[in-house]
């Protein structure tokens, strides 16, 4: 059975998601080890965070992608987000409060309505909060639903959220191969570190948008390097094997320094993505008949 590594230890919203792809589960410290056991060959998938509908994007995970050699994306999945607040058996009162920062930020008004005057205390993962409050370091922890079977904790309330259609997007990555097919409702990916001049974001965007390609996502890191050079990743729908977004990737590559494929995969909502392919099919038929000399 393929092995799929995620970001743990168990009880974690990550292992929620890893649950749907059916196979055998490793937990690992962080996002950037679970990336990392697929690089090396430990293990043939990795579960990671991408992006929270309140929270943003997950910046460990977009620095991770393109940090030493490539993975690719070839699932992705999307829960709706609910937390638990767990506490030991017998707790009468609650001083400490402890998760994700993540986490914590999306229940900020609930903490502040029915706990309030409680202290909250970050940590590196929901379901190690978990596991410092079974340990007695903290009164109460955030969680994902699932780590109420992993730790000897009851549950003080359920269905917590501050914003009742909260959710997060989770990659399903592995190493480079052969693609998933076309199903007519795909995302592709990809990461574009662009030189530092004037219009460069304009210009990628433009390909995008000459093509009727529609945008997805858009997100900034910094290189790390040089101040004021970025990376760009961006997200669009539609697959690679169609014209249209093979010739605007082809654009993007000629406006970038670096350009990194990041997948093309199904949708998680399957949506159908309205195509222009024919289109660019026939232009290019077109233009390949004048090369050999057959129009005019």
């Amino acid at each position: 059975m393929p092995r799929i590594a995620y970001f743990g230890p168990q009880g974690t919203f990550t292992e929620q998601a890893a649950l749907r792809f059916g196979a055998e589960l490793v937990p690992v410290d962080t996002i950037q080890l679970a990336i990392a056991s697929v690089r090396k060959g430990e293990t043939e998938f990795a579960c990671v965070p991408i992006e929270n509908s309140v929270e943003g994007a997950v910046p460990a995970t977009l620095d991770a992608l393109v940090r030493d050699e490539p993975v690719v994306a070839v699932a992705e999945t999307v829960l709706d987000v609910r937390f638990s607040v767990l506490v030991r058996p017998g707790t009468t009162e609650i001083k400490t409060i402890a998760s994700h920062p993540h986490a914590l930020a999306q229940v900020r008004e609930w903490i502040a309505d029915s706990l309030p005057g409680v202290t909250s205390i970050a940590t590196s993962s929901t379901a190690a909060a978990a596991a410092a409050v079974e340990r007695g370091e903290f009164d109460a922890a955030v969680t994902a639903p699932v780590a109420v079977h992993h730790y000897k904790l009851d549950e003080y309330a359920t269905d917590v959220l501050d914003v009742a259609d909260a959710r997060t997007r989770f990659l399903l990555l592995r190493r480079p191969g052969s693609l998933p097919e076309p199903t007519g409702a795909d995302r592709t990916s990809v990461v574009v570190t662009t030189p530092n001049r004037v219009g460069v974001l304009s210009e990628l965007l433009t390909e995008l948008a000459l093509r009727g390609i529609n945008l997805t996502g858009l997100e900034s890191r910094p290189t790390k390097g040089k101040l004021g050079e970025y990376r760009f990743y961006i997200d669009v729908e539609g697959h690679i094997a169609e014209p249209r977004i093979g010739d605007a990737l082809a654009a993007l590559h000629r406006h970038s320094r670096e350009i990194r494929f990041l997948g093309s995969f199904p949708k998680a909502d399957h949506e159908p993505v309205e195509a222009r392919n024919d289109e660019f099919a026939a232009a290019a038929t077109w233009v390949d008949a004048v090369r050999k000399g057959e129009r005019g």
